[in-house]
């Protein structure tokens, strides 16, 4: 066995926006058409680098993810490594038979039936006809469209194509089996079963490299990372640490607004909200991950000497529904007071909440930044000021791979311990 699956070494690949892609006859004959409307005048172009000196090495028996933000690169590298797409420069070792799946029915003809592009797919892969036979009645009870196996697969559902496609691709026995992001058109259900397969097969010592922004499946399902930035290569190495580079490198415009002109600033006479920021480690951020504390910062200014004032902040999730609400309010003289607002001089002030890890569910979540003179008077609301995502890199998800219910997601303390069980009446008579 070779000592390496894939092989990449500055690998680059280039497209020309604007351009018009040149070869068959009705593309020759449409640019010339195109030509004589306007005027002969060529579209301006431009060049656009996918991928720039990409360089890794993939073992065999390895399963790596692949992630990055939309427009990394990640699916143009795998079209490469498919040789469905040239790169333009750069080299390329592939050792062993590649199965891949990067869209809906990749190589999937319509007019054939089910039964018929299976044997298709695993002749294209190089499989003899016995070889597939032996795998198709597991191929067909995998997918769960046995009643529809001998219809043309142009009457199949998204679901039914992702299925069948999958299932083809994982049990033909490639050596490097190549998944983008098209489990996402499956439900719970099939995605958990595909990662199960997928870690089947990985346990068999073949390859497997996956694309996902599901962090959560691409940390349970792989050890090693490649991790994209703009067509570059930002990390290879431990998934974990490739999560987390990623998180960190998701600083979106959404998690910081700022009002660089106090007069539009929201607010009154009073008081002026200047800026709302959520923090992650000091670093402005909009991906937290889910067991992780974050901060709001929200910064004011005060416009007269005695301004009695507390800072506060309502948290939504994405369905708009109220999740919670905090203010600081001070501490009383005495125990048997109530708390009470901070008496602030003229000037700028900023104040910081802590949200704690382990607290809020996955998913989309925005804030307001109010400021008020006492509980119902609100002196400056900035509303959806800020807004996040929680995502959950594998850690308290494990192997599921559905939705969670609820806003929340607490890590609760959990005590379990034996109940010493009754004495049975008859274990001290003698059964004749």
């Amino acid at each position: 066995m070779p000592d390496v699956a894939i092989k990449v070494e500055n690998l680059a690949k280039l497209y020309q926006i604007g351009a018009q892609k040149n070869g068959s006859l009705r593309e020759t004959l449409a640019g010339g058409l195109r030509k004589i409307v306007s005027s002969g005048k060529a579209k301006p172009t431009n060049d656009f680098w996918a991928l720039n000196d990409v360089s890794f090495e993939i073992k065999p028996g390895e399963a790596v993810g692949i992630i990055g933000k939309n427009g990394a690169g990640k699916s143009t590298l795998l079209k490469i490594l498919s040789r469905i797409t040239e790169p333009t420069k750069g080299r390329i070792e592939i050792n062993g038979r590649v199965s891949s799946l990067l869209e809906v029915g990749t190589g999937f003809h319509p007019e054939l039936t089910g039964r018929e592009n299976v044997f298709l797919n695993g002749t294209i892969m190089g499989m003899t006809r016995r070889e597939i036979k032996a795998k198709f009645d597991e191929i067909v009870d995998f997918s769960g469209v046995e009643q529809f196996i001998d219809t043309p697969v142009k009457f199949y559902s998204s679901g039914m194509y992702v299925r069948l496609a999958f299932a083809v691709a994982a049990h033909l026995e490639p050596e490097i089996l190549i998944i983008d992001e098209v489990l996402a058109v499956g439900d719970a259900e099939f995605q958990k079963k595909c990662l199960g397969k997928m870690g089947e097969v990985a346990g068999q010592g073949r390859t497997v490299i996956f694309v996902s922004h599901s962090l959560a499946a691409i940390s349970t399902l792989c050890k090693y990372g490649v991790l994209l930035h703009r067509g570059e290569v930002a990390y290879v190495g431990d998934i974990h640490k490739a999560v987390q580079k990623y998180i960190l490198s998701a600083r979106y415009a959404t998690a910081e607004k700022i009002w660089e002109n106090e007069a539009e600033a929201p607010g009154n006479d009073i008081v002026k909200i200047t800026s709302v920021r959520i923090l992650y480690r000091e670093a402005v951020c909009g991906s937290i991950p889910i067991s992780d504390d974050f901060y709001v910062e929200i910064k004011f200014t005060t416009l007269q000497p005695e301004c009695r004032l507390s800072i506060g902040l309502q948290l939504f999730d994405k369905s708009d529904v109220g999740v919670l609400a905090s203010v600081n309010w001070a501490s009383a003289s005495s125990n048997t007071d109530p708390l009470t607002n901070t008496v602030f001089p003229a000037g700028k002030f900023k104040t910081r909440c802590r949200i704690p890890g382990n607290l809020l569910n996955e998913g989309s979540f925005y804030i307001n930044a109010v400021i008020l003179s006492d509980v119902s008077n609100i002196e400056a609301m900035a509303a959806e000021a800020v807004s996040f995502e929680v995502v959950d890199n594998g850690e308290m998800r494990k192997e599921y791979t559905g939705d969670w219910l609820g806003v929340v997601r607490p890590k609760l303390e959990w005590h379990t311990e034996a109940i010493a069980q009754p004495k049975l009446f008859f274990d001290s008579l003698t059964l004749l």
